[in-house]
């Protein structure tokens, strides 16, 4: 039994290591430190660069965990939205989401902008990151994709005006506010999406 309560204390520490490195990376990352080393990490973490690597073994699996945080971040800032809802009013939600979402990840895709180049972790995440948007654009916007005379064409315009790629030129680029970012993806999803009882001077 003592033997055993050991073991499980050394892996809950192991456990609290690990996650203060993923903390701190994570840390780094919101506060612009975009492509952090290794050592700098573990200073933040408060651990050796030794210590570091006998957690993760390399890069690629802090890279994996640090993916995992922020998926669990984005997901826990979903709000379903009811496919029965008017169109106006989920294009509004759906937007206002996106917005809240794509501030939070912010950090994150920057980073992975710097690094996928050489990162298998950080390319599959965006794959992975596309899918996810893709699938709720599928499950809000069911009704409009199934009428349209090219439905993959419409997802596909529906994901660039929502994508992250669309967010940082307006934000990033040319420095417009959230709102201002938010109003833009509202704009073009209304376009795309809007029947005659949402265009201009519709009843």
């Amino acid at each position: 039994m003592k033997g055993s309560r050991q073991t499980d204390g050394r892996m809950r520490r192991a456990e609290r290591t690990r996650a203060s490195i993923v903390d701190a990376h994570v840390r780094l990352l919101r506060e612009g430190t975009l492509k952090p080393s290794a050592k700098t990490i573990a200073e933040a973490a408060g651990v050796s660069v030794r210590t570091l690597w006998l957690s993760f073994g390399d890069m690629e699996s802090l890279f994996a965990q640090t993916v995992a945080y922020w998926f669990a971040s984005d997901d826990a800032l979903r709000v379903a939205i009811d496919p029965a809802l008017g169109l106006e009013e989920r294009i509004d939600r759906f937007c206002a989401g996106r917005a809240r979402r794509l501030t939070n990840i912010a950090p994150a895709a920057r980073a992975a902008q710097l690094m996928e180049p050489t990162s298998s972790t950080l390319r599959g995440s965006r794959r992975t990151h596309i899918e996810n948007v893709l699938t709720e654009i599928d499950a809000v916007f069911a009704t409009e994709i199934a009428a349209s005379d090219d439905p993959a064409a419409l997802r596909d315009a529906l994901l660039a005006s929502s994508s992250w790629n669309a967010w940082a030129i307006l934000h990033d680029d040319l420095g417009r506010s959230v709102e201002e970012c938010e109003a833009a993806m509202r704009r073009s999803l209304t376009a795309l999406l809007a029947s005659g009882d949402l265009a201009p001077g519709g009843e």
